[in-house]
Formats: structure tokens, sequence, C-alpha cells
């Protein structure tokens, strides 16, 4: 038995999303790139490549494992790029997406020699979180208005659009990108590739795939563009589960159950944005509260119905812990770091990586 901590990935269940993403491609002509930024355990990018194009990234470091360890398509994206980081990026990328048209003319010379971009902000989001929200007031995320853009035309070949956060709902996806046509459609005329980001939740149960294929292909043909989309959450959703132990239970008010995991370490999205996370089947008549074992006061993973009393050395699955969440784990308060196990498409389990106390050693200075 693998000792917990430990993210377990299942390959049988990122298939699914795989599956799903390859219809998409079929179905839209549009092209899959996998967001670094939301999952970057490069161990099961031997099946990820097979269903996607390549990969985006937000930094120079997620450029370098897109093109090293997943192959394909490679876009580079920042926010702002650096001085001493602009030549290495333009050597591993196939296109890269400027924030700003200061960053493009800042490095105009450097980039020369590969696809340019730049991204644009219609002013419009699915976000309903203000720290998530690329639409917020005074948003530094991309370019807004079409003025400014089209001096640059002579300079780029096409545009990131990242407005979607979560989104599940189709309705609300195609009224915005019937806001984005209107607002820059002289622009994506003259383009030739459009990246409309992630957050689409196209993979989940019951969304209007043939409906999302149509309406992509229709702002390809529309505007004449290679369309792109970006999945990261969408990539992974349901794939995995942080494996915990019980370490100790207690009553102040409420049963309480204290495991080997935390939070702020290890599921860090759940504190940013104050989210609970998810056991199942989450029934029976033993509520606890979950919590973690830093000593952070709310390192707490919710509350929860179970069919029995749970004692010392039980252990608990907490499901989706792939987006946004393996990219973030942290040594806080020197937690032990979870191992990466992979249930492989024959059933059997891998250990791919363990992490030990010289680890957390070679993390600080």
């Amino acid at each position: 038995m693998i000792q917990t901590p430990y993210y377990m990935i299942n390959k049988q269940k990122l298939l699914r999303n795989l599956e799903k993403i390859a219809q998409v491609r079929d179905q839209s002509g549009a092209r899959a790139l996998l967001a670094l930024k939301c999952f970057a355990t490069w161990s099961v990018f031997d099946l990820m490549r097979e269903y996607m194009d390549g990969t985006t990234s937000s930094s120079l470091y997620e450029v370098r494992l897109g093109r090293e360890k997943f192959g394909g398509e490679t876009h580079a994206y920042s926010v702002a790029y650096a001085d001493h980081e602009i030549d290495e990026v333009v050597a591993n990328a196939d296109k890269i997406i400027f924030n700003s048209v200061g960053q493009l003319d800042r490095f105009d010379n450097a980039a020369a020699g590969v696809v340019r971009g730049l991204r644009l902000n219609p002013g419009v989001s699915s976000s309903d979180f203000d720290l998530a929200d690329p639409a917020r007031p005074f948003s530094r995320l991309g370019e807004w208005d079409p003025a400014r853009v089209e001096p640059v035309m002579d300079r780029i070949s096409g545009f990131m659009i990242h407005n979607n956060c979560e989104n599940a709902d189709f309705g609300l996806f195609d009224r915005m990108l019937g806001e984005i046509e209107e607002r820059f459609g002289a622009l994506l005329r003259q383009a030739k590739w459009v990246s409309l980001g992630g957050g689409i939740h196209f993979t989940g149960e019951g969304y209007p795939i043939d409906d999302f294929c149509e309406r992509l292909r229709r702002f390809a043909d529309n505007f004449g563009v290679q369309v792109y989309l970006e999945p990261g959450e969408a990539a992974v959703t349901e794939s995995t589960t942080l494996e915990v132990t019980v370490l100790d239970t207690l009553f102040n008010g409420k049963h309480l159950a204290i495991v080997d995991s935390s939070i702020e370490a290890h599921m860090l999205d759940l504190l940013i944005y104050r989210e609970r996370a998810t056991l199942r089947p989450d029934t029976g008549p033993h509520r606890y509260m979950i919590c973690g074992k830093s000593c952070l006061a709310g390192d707490i993973f919710g509350e929860f119905a179970f069919e029995k009393e749970l004692k010392v050395g039980d252990r608990l699955s907490i499901e989706d812990a792939a987006g946004y969440t393996m990219v973030k784990k942290n040594w806080f308060n020197g937690v032990a770091m979870p191992a990466i196990a992979v249930r492989q498409l024959d059933g059997s389990i891998e250990v791919v990586r363990s992490f030990s106390f010289d680890d957390y050693v070679s993390s600080l200075s």
C-alpha cells in the first residue's frame, strides 16, 4: 500500500476527457493545446499527446516543459517577458503571444523569427470571482482597444482571447463570442489564427458538444481563421484524487477528523477561492469536518457525511485534485509532499514520483 498523502491519476478517467477533446477537434476543426498553468504532470503526457496538438504556457519554464516533454505545437504567452528570458522563450516556441503592444514593440526584433500574436481583452467574462476575472476593472490582461491594435497588424498573425472561467454554460459562451465578433471583427478578419483560451467546460456531463463544435466552425469560417482551444481543467477534470489518512479525531462542538494533508499545501485553490473539497458519496448519519494538519486555523477541506464513524487509519479520497492543484503544491509547514501515482490503462499502479526531506531542503536555501 502506498504511503499517503499521494495524488492518484487515473488514466482511464483521463481518457474520457481526452476522447471528448478529440471529438471536438474532429467536428469543429479546432486544435487543442494543454494549458500547462493548470496541469503540468508530464508523466501522463504520453497519453495526452495522442489526443491534443501541443501545449500553451504562461512562463519560460512552462514553454520549455511543453517543448521538451509534450511536443507538438508550443505556444508561449506571458503577462510580461523579461529581457534575460525572451531569447530562450523564442527558441522553444512555435508561436509567441504578447500581452500588450508595448511588449510587442519591445521584443520586435528578438521575436522576428517566430509567429507572433497578441492577447485581446473583450471586457466580458464568465467569472463571478473578482480574483480570477480577466475582465475586471483596470485589467492588465490584454489589449482592449481595437484602434490601438490596428497599427501593429502587419507584425502579428493572430490573437489569444481568454475570457471563460469554469464556464459550463454554452449559451453564455455563445453570447460572449458574439460580443467578441462584434467588437473585434475588423481585426479578426485580418488574422490567420485565434485562440479562444481555456475555461470552457465542454468535457463536462451534458455539455452540448455538437452545438459547441458548430459554433466554433462557424466562427472559423466567418473570419477565415484556425481556431485553438486551451483546455486545462477540461482535460483533467475528475481524473485525479488526493489520497489521505485520518490521523486523529476529536469533538469541539462538531466531530473533527485531521488528515495527513493540508489545503494550503496540497489543494491551494480551495483556500484561495474559499471552496469545499469533493468527497463521495457524502452520505450517511456521521458528519465530520475534515481538517488539514498544518497550523493554519482555516486548513479545512469541508464537512462531509459518512456511513460509519471515522477512525485513525481510515483512508479518504478527495476528488478532482488535478487542475490548478498539483501545479500549486508547496512545502508549507514542512508537510510531506504528496507522491504522484498513476493508475495505468491496464489497471496497474505506478508511483512515478515521491518526495523526501532532501527535496524539502533543496527547495530552500
